[in-house]
């Protein structure tokens, strides 16, 4: 039996459909059926030959949801729900030693310096090739955190926890906001609507979303959002008289940056009061640096400036609670499906922001 997979072979070259034998498990290992891969901003950057972990060729995709097809003995959920064929899951994108110092001493399993992530740092030269969400069917290793989707709604709804959601809550756990803060969402891609959502269903009193589209600034105000800015028809400054307004001359309490383009941090940073925070999720890759005036961006300001480098399990898992409990709202999110033969369509669209998100449907 073989599985048909969408293959990276040259970097800003289209993908290629390809057919790998689907592998005979060893203990402990789960075989499942993709229902949905979303193609994430950070694929697009892969495919240009951004990042700099990749090895060629491979089948991309570190966000999917699926089904069970065979599992080799027994195998729980983090909930210690045993699994059984059948089962919906959605499985932790990425895998960590749990013995290294980070894993075990610091509690941040995210900088494990032996962290691997399905559809990133694999390659589909060698056994057991279905390593990427891209494809019909997915290998999963022994060491993978497992959810089960319980929900009776579209699996693919759930798809956006994989990635966007989990780091968007692990910018969340890391701001210290309190009930109250004023808010502001800088980039409005699906890290940043989680962002959004995050915010509001903490009691945020002002959320101020800043984006480059009517669209992505409406589905905002529906995650929340009570104020939009958008930067195409708004200059900076006139951004920040707004954000000065709304918070009596002096900035708001927390900041996200979840673009990923350094004038956007460095627009975050400037609307961001004395004393507050700014946190930046948006780089997933090498891209750029910003000018700052030490004395008076951090210094003087007393700024609190967080990093957020991807997530771990219990992020995974604050992604799918927000999700089932408005299942309806995030399923909004997905604005573009393709079969798996469509995929560089997916890229193309992404690329372009022509979508808010893009799932492939290997099966459909």
């Amino acid at each position: 039996m073989e599985a048909r997979a969408a293959v990276l072979e040259q970097f800003n070259e289209p993908l290629i459909i390809r057919s790998f034998p689907i592998p005979q498990l060893k203990e402990g290992q789960v075989l499942v059926k993709v229902v949905a891969a979303g193609v994430c901003g950070s694929d697009v950057h892969m495919w240009e030959g951004r990042d700099p972990r990749i090895q060629l060729p491979m089948i991309p995709g570190h966000e999917g949801v699926g089904e069970i097809v065979e599992l080799k003995g027994t195998r729980r959920d983090i909930h210690g729900t045993p699994l059984q064929i059948g089962d919906k899951i959605l499985w932790n994108r990425s895998i960590t030693c749990g013995h290294c110092y980070f894993c075990k001493i610091k509690g941040v399993p995210s900088l494990c310096p032996y962290r691997w992530v399905y559809g990133i740092h694999t390659t589909c030269s060698r056994p057991p090739h279905l390593t990427g969400n891209y494809a019909q069917y997915l290998l999963l290793v022994p060491e993978t955190d497992l959810f089960k989707i319980e929900s009776n709604f579209e699996l693919q709804t759930f798809v956006t926890a994989s990635c966007s959601g989990a780091t968007a809550a692990h910018a969340f756990s890391l701001s210290g906001m309190e009930t109250g803060d004023s808010v502001l969402v800088q980039g409005l891609g699906p890290l940043g609507i989680f962002a959004v959502a995050l915010s509001a269903s903490s009691g945020a009193s002002h959320i101020i979303a800043v984006g480059g589209t009517e669209e992505r600034l409406m589905m905002a105000q529906a995650f929340g959002a009570t104020h939009l800015l958008n930067r195409h028809r708004l200059s900076l400054k006139e951004r920040k008289e707004v954000v000065e307004a709304l918070t009596a001359g002096r900035g708001v309490d927390l900041a996200f940056e979840m673009a990923g383009e350094p004038e956007a941090l460095k627009e975050c940073i400037s609307h961001v009061r004395n004393g507050g925070t700014c946190v930046s999720a948006g780089f997933g890759e090498p891209h750029g640096t910003i000018e700052m005036d030490c004395f008076y961006d951090l210094n003087r300001k007393n700024l609190r400036l967080q990093g957020i480098w991807a997530s771990d399990v219990r992020h995974t898992h604050m992604a799918i609670q927000l999700i089932s409990k408005r299942p309806q709202d995030f399923n909004r999110l997905i604005t573009h499906a393709f079969p798996l033969a469509q995929a560089n369509e997916a890229i193309r669209v992404m690329k372009n922001k022509e979508a808010v998100k893009a799932v492939l449907l290997p099966h459909g």
